[in-house]
């Protein structure tokens, strides 16, 4: 009987979205529907007093803002300076410019804590750029595919703030739980690069000429802005001085200060 049900309630949910219908709202009626049909509480009652308790939560407050902040980075030259400081540095690596994808996926989860995000912006600094060296775009493509998703994984992730309120989880704690992983999947993007271009010389272009170690350093000025909001973000979080809700707040503050610094933030591109 309830494994009868349970496909039941799929069924409905498969044909709601089949028939074009938000996924929020399809998701809203298979509930109404699983608690008329098999509970005797009032599921308008239920649902009302559900849907205000979540949404009236405080710690969600996380979510537009940090997406807020991804928003600015993804708006101003914050986000293109970050190829400028660490293409540099991987020209030696097997697969040379192809690891700014994955590196570069990496910091910017850090930032937004969105994989949509994430991929959006790093995709629009450097698919440009590695298709004029002449990297393949089948390879570009999906090393950015691929490291898109660390947003979901890597502090402050939007998904784990979702998990967290509803599960009623410590979100600092889920935030620690994926930084090693978050890494670890990164060095293994960045390992499949390596073996494939040991395996693909032919495809990977020539190195450009080459930068002395000041010269490096010096462009690696770049990140500096990028890493000193990831150190505010994070820091505040995992030294328990602010809570996600706080740490989202001061993201959005320390991108806002940043872009008016380097005075790549219109007002237009603000509204």
């Amino acid at each position: 009987m309830e494994l009868a049900t349970t496909f039941a309630l799929i069924l409905a949910l498969f044909a709601l979205l089949g028939s074009g219908i938000w996924i929020g709202l399809a998701l809203l009626g298979v509930g109404w529907l699983g608690m008329e049909m098999f509970t005797t509480r009032a599921g308008g009652d239920a649902m009302a007093v559900t849907i205000w308790g979540a949404s009236s939560s405080w710690t969600l407050t996380a979510l537009p803002m940090f997406l807020w902040m991804g928003e600015i980075l993804f708006r101003t030259r914050l986000s293109s300076d970050m190829f400028k400081g660490l293409a540099p540095w991987l020209e030696k690596l097997p697969g040379r410019l192809l690891h700014v994808n994955v590196i570069g996926c990496t910091i910017f989860a850090a930032v937004s804590g969105s994989s949509a995000a994430t991929c959006a912006t790093i995709g629009k600094i450097t698919l440009p750029e590695l298709k004029k060296r002449g990297y393949p775009d089948d390879i570009s493509v999906g090393t950015l595919a691929g490291a898109g998703t660390l947003g979901l994984l890597i502090p402050p992730s939007i998904i784990m703030i979702v998990y967290g309120v509803a599960a009623n989880v410590s979100i600092a704690k889920l935030f620690l739980a994926g930084v090693i992983p978050g890494l670890m999947l990164a060095a293994l993007f960045m390992g499949y690069i390596i073996v494939w271009a040991l395996f693909n010389r032919d495809k990977v272009p020539a190195a450009e000429a080459r930068m002395s170690f000041g010269q490096k350093i010096q462009a690696s000025r770049h990140l500096i802005p990028v890493v000193s909001l990831i150190v505010v973000v994070l820091g505040g979080i995992y030294s328990g001085i602010a809570t996600a809700t706080e740490a989202a707040a001061l993201g959005v503050a320390g991108s806002l200060v940043l872009a008016a610094i380097e005075r790549s933030l219109t007002w237009d591109k603000f509204r």
